[in-house]
């Protein structure tokens, strides 16, 4: 599946090769690491990304 999903780096990633994280969104959110696209994937339910995204995010 992962061929035909589109996927987004992390803002807070860089090209200096550093910890980075790539998510697609479809039925589920799939979350990936960006330095090695064909290792397994995490797939999570929208309203499960929904609330880690809402308890990560600073206040502000």
């Amino acid at each position: 599946m992962s061929d035909q999903l589109k996927w987004f780096k992390s803002s807070y990633s860089d090209n200096e090769g550093g910890n980075c994280v790539e998510v697609a969104f479809a039925t589920a959110i799939h979350v990936r690491d960006s330095k090695r696209p064909a290792s397994p994937e995490l797939q999570v339910a929208a309203p499960a990304w929904k609330a880690f995204v809402s308890a990560v995010q600073p206040e502000g």
